[in-house]
């Protein structure tokens, strides 16, 4: 997990569709914000998405592996 407190900063290049741009630099001037703060606010959500999105593989796997063996008693118990 990153930390989140940090003020450090570290300069890198990268290229975004136009529109994406357009829109983060329209929502730092409503917000009467930076551009940078409200860049790294989208870069640390989706940070947070990707990392609580997926379930481990090891848990999906144990899920399936439940399915397969036990599926008609899940079957039973759900009526």
């Amino acid at each position: 997990m990153i930390s989140m407190t940090s003020p450090a900063r570290e300069k890198f290049s990268s290229q975004a569709a136009p529109e994406v741009l357009a829109a983060l630099r329209q929502i730092a001037e409503t917000q009467g914000r930076q551009f940078q703060a409200v860049l790294d606010d989208a870069l640390r959500d989706y940070i947070d998405r990707q990392q609580r999105a997926r379930p481990r593989r090891h848990v999906m796997a144990a899920f399936t592996a439940s399915l397969d063996e036990f599926d008609a008693l899940y079957r039973e118990l759900a009526k």
